[in-house]
């Protein structure tokens, strides 16, 4: 409790001061006795007081650990510095502003003589690793919690090369940050971002090279310029409105009608009952109906860190086709390799060139790569394998096109080497420019990409569970289900031709058994590959109390019967759940749509 009064923000203080008066020892215990561990993305909790939490002395001790870790590993840190960027989250009651958390970040390392690149106001996540790898600094960090509920808050890593740090350096880091705790003299001192001749701020200079660098997927500025499509972008209460503007501009477009209730930041997110773009139609309300008014055929959504987008299209019919993340991908995937293919020079050389996916996501890349002569690959769900294998790509000469994983991230080229919204919103503008002059739409094009390549048709959902436990149970029934070491050969009357487990390195369609994937011990994954040709996965998300499922029904061009695609895929999905997942006898709560 000591920690919680020192010279401290007096919001977290008097909570902590409130549960000791109350005594409300629990509460205290599970706020005092756990700390947050790293996991898909460095640091996401609550705001609020409490090791478990995000708050002032979290973020301290945290910085104290990056610190610790970084001098280890850097020689000249003190010559490259760090960069730190931020969203425009925010909180009263524990006054946990994304903005002051940054701010103290600063301070920890300037008291350390740390030159540290500080934007001076708020950026989209992207922004933080392509600054790491422009100004070479040895790491940086994001103050975001992305598209999760407002309550939540988090501090996302990267590492010099620009991609989010993997093992083993996350283990480390956290074994630094326990290794002090104490905030040093210097830590509280935020005053410094304002005084350090040590400080410097980015952004300006980081916005240009972005936006130049932009250009180089950019294909036809010409008839973007003169393009009659309008349309309409919701920043989703975040940091996206500026940004996206700018990089219209940079295509050529005329600005996007931005969605006035939700262009500025908004901490509490008050026009949405969850900041996430992905739900949907249900939170696409405003925009949707902006389009109609202003005669707009396409929406284009960036979540609240710009690191994701959405995409919508008005059909004849009038209604509204909201594409899924995989459904994108199949356009982004065409596309880059379009525009490759008819810009490439003359020695360019396809086996050079690389798509890549999580293994949660769609596989229709896979398919696209077979049928045109480039490489897929595929990753462990996470952004991080994403940009960590770009990495190995590029350093061998490869050229990489797209990436992406089934939860609206995309990275269309490599400037970034993380998930972009900013980029990926402008890309699909200008793809539907381009369709546009020969009469077609998104959803036709996105049909063709399936006629020619095969039908991929994925549903992904998930279902709510609050306790661990259970979602154990869940998974270790499964690693021996009609007796101990087996896995099920049936998933109701659908026989399983392979189960790859990747908790466990398992993978029965390997001669050694063992999973190509590395394996990933604290979380949950299995994978069940299905006589019929649809593969499905079962795993726990590493920043959200849910299990969630994939399933996609891979075909091959010659099988065009959607509806019956469709129709297995249902009851596939259907029979998953009921057989493996037991939502009513494991008291699991469906996701509300």
């Amino acid at each position: 409790i000591k920690y919680f009064y020192g010279q401290l923000n007096p919001k977290t203080k008097e909570q902590i001061e409130n549960l000791l008066r109350n005594g409300m020892n629990k509460e205290l215990r599970d706020r005092l006795c756990c700390r947050m561990t790293f996991g898909t993305a460095g640091l996401r909790s609550a705001m609020g007081a409490g090791f478990c939490y995000i708050n002032d002395l979290t973020v301290i001790q945290s910085t104290q650990g990056m610190y610790k870790y970084l001098e280890r590993c850097f020689s000249d840190f003190k010559q490259r510095g760090f960069v730190v960027g931020y969203d425009t989250r925010g909180q009263v009651t524990s006054s946990c502003s994304s903005q002051r958390l940054a701010k103290l970040t600063a301070a920890v390392l300037l008291a350390k003589d740390v030159p540290v690149y500080l934007f001076s106001r708020y950026v989209p996540t992207p922004f933080v690793p392509y600054a790491v790898q422009k100004l070479k600094a040895v790491a940086g960090v994001m103050i975001t919690a992305s598209h999760n509920r407002k309550e939540d808050n988090g501090y996302k890593v990267y590492w010099e090369t620009g991609a989010q740090i993997t093992s083993p350096h996350d283990k480390e880091i956290l074994k630094c940050i326990e290794e002090c705790v104490e905030p040093w003299n210097g830590s509280w001192n935020d005053n410094l971002v304002d005084t350090s001749p040590l400080k410097r701020d980015p952004l300006q200079d980081i916005c240009r090279r972005y936006m130049e660098d932009l250009k180089k997927i950019c294909f036809y500025r010409e008839l973007n310029s003169k393009t009659t499509l309008k349309f309409v972008h919701t920043s989703f209460h975040g940091v996206g409105h500026d940004y996206v503007q700018l990089a219209f501009k940079v295509f050529g477009f005329k600005p996007p009608i931005p969605v006035p209730e939700q262009k500025d930041p908004d901490p509490d997110f008050s026009t949405v009952k969850c900041p996430n773009p992905e739900e949907g139609e249900s939170v696409l309300e405003l925009s949707l109906r902006l389009a109609e008014k202003e005669n707009a055929r396409i929406v284009l959504a960036t979540d609240p860190d710009a690191d994701r987008l959405a995409a919508a299209e008005l059909q004849e019919n009038g209604s509204w086709k909201v594409f899924t993340g995989n459904e994108l991908a199949a356009l982004f995937g065409w596309w880059m390799f379009d525009c490759w293919k008819k810009n490439k020079s003359r020695n360019a050389d396809v086996k050079n060139v690389y798509m890549l996916a999580t293994t949660v996501s769609s596989k229709i890349l896979k398919a696209i790569a077979l049928k045109e002569g480039f490489h897929f690959e595929e990753t462990l769900p996470g952004f991080k394998w994403i940009g960590s294998r770009i990495i190995d790509l590029l350093e061998n000469g490869k050229e990489v096109l797209f990436a992406f994983e089934e939860s609206i991230g995309f990275l269309c080229g490599t400037s970034v080497l993380d998930k972009d919204g900013v980029s990926a919103a402008v890309v699909v503008a200008e793809m539907a420019s381009y369709l546009e002059t020969m009469n077609i739409t998104l959803k036709q094009q996105l049909v063709k990409v399936y006629e020619k390549y095969g039908y991929h048709i994925s549903k992904t959902s998930y279902f709510l569970c609050y306790e661990p436990p259970t979602i154990k149970s869940i998974f270790e029934r499964l690693r021996n289900f009609d007796s101990p070491k087996e896995y099920p050969k049936f998933c109701g009357t659908f026989a399983i031709l392979h189960v790859r487990d990747i908790t466990t390195g398992y993978d029965s369609s390997q001669p050694n058994k063992k999973s190509v994937l590395p394996v990933s011990k604290n979380s949950q994954m299995i994978t069940f590959t299905f006589q019929n040709g649809c593969v499905a996965t079962l795993r726990t998300s590493g920043t959200e109390p849910k299990i969630k499922y994939y399933a996609e029904m891979c075909a091959s061009p010659d099988q065009s019967d959607t509806a019956l695609l469709e129709e297995e895929l249902k009851k596939l999905i259907d029979a998953l759940i009921e057989n493996f997942l037991q939502p009513s006898k494991n008291g699991l709560i469906w996701r509300s749509v």
